[in-house]
């Protein structure tokens, strides 16, 4: 099975290395900078083979170039921003399952954030990466699409099983909690994540993974009953 290293890059972004510990090959999901992401592939000992991107923005792909010269991994990404993801080699489909090795994720398409955004489902492995649109207790912003776009793509996480731990691209959870907690303050599930949050944040621990339960549970974006109330949140926390 996978082993998830956790790679704390720029001001608060993370990325991750998917180890296969059987033949010590490895993908790393988003590297935002390509330092720290050498620094834990030298110190693990392990084969770089593929730069998984869940969208085009700088501090997802940013390591792109140089992992790929150094270690010769190939880049995927999804077909439609086969122009915007740096040095891309494997284009990828809305729904396909990928396999090689004993990588093996479902895509999603889930535009919102982005227009080509996509999640990486390791469903054997019960992970999801999901990039910049379902972060913990937080949702992305919507920059290139629209608000019935992005309800639709957290709609899509809804359904995985409720033990799928999911890992997002950055440490919002803390400053997420507090619009949360703002308006949905009876929510016991919530004031007890909130709790694991702080003392996490307080040791200087990441807050991820969490899972699409406790997101199901604490999520205000997830527990939205209609594009209506969604999009009212979205606003809300934009201006917060």
């Amino acid at each position: 099975s996978m082993e998830v290293e956790i790679i704390s890059c720029l001001k608060d972004n993370y990325s991750y290395l998917v180890i296969d510990k059987g033949n010590n090959s490895a993908c790393v999901v988003d590297p935002s900078e390509s330092e720290p992401i050498i620094e834990v592939i030298e110190k693990k000992k392990v084969n770089l083979k593929f730069i998984l991107n869940t969208h085009h923005h700088y501090d997802h792909v940013g390591g792109n170039e140089m992992l790929k010269k150094k270690f010769g991994a190939k880049i995927i990404g999804f077909k439609n921003d086969k122009n915007r993801i740096p040095f891309v080699d494997i284009l990828l489909e809305d729904n396909e399952i990928w396999k090689n090795l004993n990588f093996e994720f479902k895509v999603f398409h889930i535009p919102g954030h982005t227009s080509g955004h996509i999640c990486f489902y390791f469903y054997k492995d019960n992970i999801v990466f999901s990039g910049d649109t379902l972060f913990s207790l937080g949702c992305g912003r919507i920059f290139e699409g629209t608000y019935e776009q992005m309800y639709y793509s957290l709609n899509k996480f809804k359904e995985l099983p409720k033990e799928t731990k999911v890992y997002c691209g950055h440490e919002y959870t803390l400053q997420n909690s507090v619009f949360c907690a703002t308006y949905d303050k009876d929510n016991d599930e919530l004031n007890k994540k909130i709790l694991e949050v702080k003392s996490k944040r307080d040791r200087n621990l990441p807050t991820i993974p969490s899972t699409i339960g406790e997101e199901l549970a604490c999520n205000i974006f997830l527990r939205a009953k209609n594009l209506k109330d969604f999009s009212k949140l979205r606003d809300l926390k934009d201006n917060f």
